[in-house]
Formats: structure tokens, C-alpha cells, sequence
């Protein structure tokens, strides 16, 4: 008897499972289809900038794609030389500087290569700190407002950006594919290891020229940062201005199953909370996503990542404590840490870079990549009050 209800008690489930699946009817999506490619740039962090032109105004802008970003954005400075009348509202944004109310422009349009993306609010904040440290006026920032419509694909291999439409994607095998909590900002779960093992929500931010962030609150509640550990003052940058932090390294930080060791890490100090701590702990940024090629799925609430062929690049571990901006065309020193291997060299503030280690471009991108190299000592020519002067610069290692 035993041996029969057991039978029985199997058999029903089963036939249970049959008859929902004849019950089922799916309709499939309609395949995502290809709308365009076009290029983009690559600055320092991995931060991409792509072109694109506003309404019926011929000028060609310079626009960050940002998934950093709730919206889409213009330029101040910008909307005043092209003269685009926009309207006042009383929403405001908050940057690393601070809380400001925005203006608007609403129903606007996108062109892109390939592409028109209609009906589209772009609000107004000042991007000049942006353009500085990238040496190209960055008109705008483009983030969900026209993420959220399409498929987008970026291949940091050939530096291409795919947009697809709304629909069915089969993504490249050998890759990995995230779930994001997704409003307006990604939103992912991380473990990573310093001191102890930790697990935490990120924000997944391309528009951070940067690999990994911590607010400061949570990594002092959490006790993240091994005491042992040494913490360097720098510079950094981001919408409303600038601000200093901390800057070390964690032992391993993991993205779904990929794993990477000794990661450079930024402590914050988030005055105006941006890292919505303690519900985050902070952001993941692009100089760790440009090591995949990713797709940005946000209609399924998807991101996919495929290693590509700066997986294994090296992290950049130098410290300088040298804070170059570009004005007007030239590389302009504005920040010189206390104690820090710039100080030592004898950098000012004011000083002009004319060359780096034999490099006269006058290009910050890559007087920025020299600046890289750890250990090993550079000449500068600086122009300090009309006067050239040769200084000799040997970066620290964070590690």
C-alpha cells in the first residue's frame, strides 16, 4: 500500500506539470532590429563621448553617454552660444559640489548618426569642470531618456556604438548577464574583499571615469579599508565641481562571476548623499566596464558583459598628486597635494605644462597617460611666470 500511494503521490504533480504547459500560449516579441552604428571617443577612466546635434541647430556637440545619468542634459554654456531658449523650472540635481534648480528644454530632439529621438527634456547644468579635464567642450550628457527606448550595444574594442530596436536580442555567447534594479540608474549587487568579504549595491555609472567608489560612510561602518592600509589625497571631479578624496586599493572586487584583484578604489566623503547611502555603497565605473563589451538591455531590465581585449589592461596605480586642467588650450596645474610627489617635484599652482617626458602636444589626454607610468622619474617643462623650468617627477605606487 505504501509503495502505491508513493506512485500516486509522484504521477500527480507531474501530469499537474503537463497540463499547464498545454495551457500556456506565448506571444513572441518582435527580434530587436538594427537601427544604426556610429563612434564614439574614449577619454581617461574609459568615459565615452559621441556626437550628436539638438533640433535644427547644425552645430555638432560633444556628449557624454552616461548611465550615471536620470535624464539627458545640455551644456549652460552652450545653450548660451547657441541662444536655445529654455524654460525655469523648480527641479534640481545634485552633484559631488552640491544641490542646484535646472533649467529646462522640453520636446526637444536628438540627432544622432542614423538616428532622430524625438520628445525629448533636456535640463540645463554647467559642464565646464568636464571639459577641462577632457580637453573637448563637453556639450551634454545623455543617460536614461534615451536609454530606456532602445538596445544599446558598445564595443570598446572598435569603439562603436550599436542601437537597436525595442525587442527579442540574443546576446553573444560567453558572456554574462546582470539583472539590474533599474528606475532611472542601474542599480547592481557586488561582493568584494579588502579586510574582510563584503557584499553591497552599486550604481552602475559609465559616466564615472573611474573603477571603483566607496562613500566614506560606508566604508567606516563597515570597517571595508584594512587600518594597515595607506590613503592618498587627490583631486577628483564630477558634475558641480570638484572635491577631494581618498584613494587606495581593495583586494578583489567581483561583477557577476568576473573577479578582479587589487582594484584602485576612491573614498568619498558624500556630503550631498549622490551615493544614497546606506541603501548603496557607491559606484562601479567605466574604467572597469570598458574591460567588457556591453549591452545595455534596459527594456528587459538587462545589462550583458563579454570580456573583450582590455580585460587583463592593467590598473593605474600612479599617484601624483597633481591636479592639470585644461583652459583655453592649455594644460594649466589648479591643485598640488600637500606632501604629495608633485609637491616634491616643485609644481605651483599656475604652472603651464609645455612638455611631458618628451611629449609637447599640449594634450592633456596624454600628458594624463604618461602621468601613468609608476616609480620611474619624468621630466616636465613647466612655464612658470614666462620662465621655462624642468622639473623631475617620480609618481608614488597606491599599492
Amino acid at each position: 500500500m505504501k509503495k502505491k500511494s508513493t506512485s500516486v503521490l509522484f504521477i500527480i504533480p507531474l501530469l499537474l506539470s503537463v497540463l499547464a504547459l498545454a495551457g500556456q500560449e506565448m506571444f513572441s516579441a518582435e527580434p530587436a532590429r538594427l537601427i544604426t552604428t556610429f563612434r564614439f571617443q574614449q577619454f581617461s577612466g574609459g568615459v565615452m563621448v559621441l556626437k550628436a546635434r539638438v533640433n535644427e541647430y547644425k552645430d555638432t556637440l560633444n556628449f557624454i553617454l552616461d548611465t550615471g545619468s536620470g535624464g539627458i542634459s545640455l551644456d549652460s554654456t552652450t545653450v548660451v552660444e547657441l541662444n536655445i531658449p529654455t524654460e525655469p523650472s523648480t527641479r534640481t540635481i545634485r552633484g559631488i559640489a552640491g544641490v542646484r534648480q535646472v533649467n529646462f528644454l522640453y520636446n526637444a530632439t536628438l540627432r544622432l548618426p542614423g538616428l532622430t529621438v524625438d520628445s525629448l527634456n533636456f535640463h540645463v547644468n554647467d559642464y565646464e569642470i568636464l571639459s577641462s579635464v577632457y580637453g573637448v567642450k563637453i556639450d551634454g550628457i545623455i543617460g536614461f531618456s534615451f536609454l530606456s527606448r532602445y538596445i544599446v550595444h558598445l564595443d570598446y574594442d572598435s569603439l562603436v556604438v550599436s542601437v537597436y530596436s525595442k525587442g527579442d536580442f540574443k546576446y553573444k555567447k560567453g558572456g554574462y548577464t546582470l539583472k539590474p534594479l533599474l528606475t532611472s540608474i542601474p542599480i547592481i549587487s557586488s561582493n568584494f574583499r579588502d579586510d574582510d568579504r563584503f557584499s553591497a549595491r552599486f550604481y552602475f555609472d559609465s559616466g564615472a571615469g573611474l573603477c571603483f567608489l566607496l562613500s566614506e560612510d560606508y566604508a567606516s561602518d563597515s570597517m571595508v579599508i584594512s587600518p594597515k592600509k595607506k590613503l592618498y589625497l587627490t583631486q577628483a571631479e564630477g558634475l558641480g565641481g570638484k572635491t577631494q578624496m581618498q584613494l587606495t586599493t581593495v583586494k578583489e572586487v567581483r561583477i557577476g562571476p568576473y573577479r578582479f584583484r587589487k582594484v584602485p578604489t576612491y573614498i568619498f566623503d558624500d556630503t550631498y548623499n549622490i551615493t544614497a547611502y546606506p541603501y548603496l555603497a557607491g559606484l562601479i565605473g567605466n574604467d572597469l566596464l570598458r574591460r567588457f563589451n556591453v549591452t545595455f538591455n534596459y527594456p528587459k531590465k538587462e545589462i550583458h558583459l563579454i570580456p573583450n581585449s582590455h580585460y587583463y589592461s592593467p590598473f593605474d596605480y600612479a599617484y601624483t598628486g597633481l591636479g592639470i586642467y585644461d583652459t583655453n588650450g592649455k594644460v594649466i596645474v589648479e591643485d598640488v597635494i600637500k606632501d604629495s610627489p608633485a609637491e616634491k617635484a616643485g609644481f605651483k599652482t599656475g604652472d603651464i605644462l609645455v612638455g611631458v617626458d618628451n611629449n609637447f602636444s599640449g594634450n592633456i589626454q596624454a600628458y594624463k597617460n604618461i602621468l601613468q607610468s609608476t616609480n620611474r622619474k619624468m621630466k616636465v617643462i613647466v612655464n612658470r611666470d614666462n620662465t621655462l623650468i624642468m622639473l623631475t617627477l617620480k609618481p608614488a605606487s597606491i599599492l
